[in-house]
């Protein structure tokens, strides 16, 4: 199935964020806190490409909980229309897109230009975000270990809460979609 397919296909962002259950709190007050940049030149570029997105995504995750809102402020800066599909429902593509080659990892934003081609795709986090993820599940006792389910789900609550607020993290998320973009325009 091409490109364009999935976009037609694909939920629109109010569809996706009425029927959400878990993060929708979460992802609004991402979205109502976000100082997007002032980034005028770049915004123009990108709509003059005429470019779409697909996010892949799912409700329960908390990394699209805190990207998409983002993506959403780029979006309407730039006259971007951005489509939704949920992952677990639509592997055929996810598969295209795996982390590392093995992980489906998301949210994955897909640009598309107006034949339906790709132009870049991003996700699913900032390197810095990367980092900050990897040095907390670092700490995390062996799979094995009778300790490790307590700690997971802490490690969890603890990375949700700073995706919620950490305005750190929405910067770096946005200069690296931004990033992966100019290199594409």
């Amino acid at each position: 199935m091409t490109l364009e397919h999935w976009f037609d296909q694909a939920l629109t962002t109010e569809a996706y964020i009425e029927d959400m259950e878990k993060h929708r709190e979460n992802l609004q007050k991402v979205y109502d806190e976000f100082q997007i940049p002032d980034d005028e030149n770049f915004f123009r570029r990108l709509e003059n490409r005429k470019l779409r997105v697909i996010a892949i995504t799912e409700d329960w995750c908390g990394d699209a909980m805190m990207n998409i809102p983002i993506l959403l402020h780029l979006a309407e800066k730039s006259h971007t229309e951005v489509r939704m599909l949920l992952r677990d429902s639509n592997l055929e593509l996810m598969d295209q897109y795996l982390t590392n080659g093995k992980s489906r990892s998301i949210p994955i934003f897909i640009f598309i230009d107006e034949e339906g081609e790709e132009v870049a795709h991003w996700g699913p986090r900032a390197e810095t975000v990367q980092q900050a993820v990897d040095q907390l599940m670092s700490g995390l006792p062996e799979k094995a270990s009778p300790e490790y389910d307590a700690a997971f789900k802490e490690a969890i609550r603890t990375l949700t809460s700073r995706f919620k607020s950490d305005e750190t993290f929405w910067q770096a998320t946005y200069e690296s979609i931004k990033e992966k973009i100019e290199q594409k325009l």
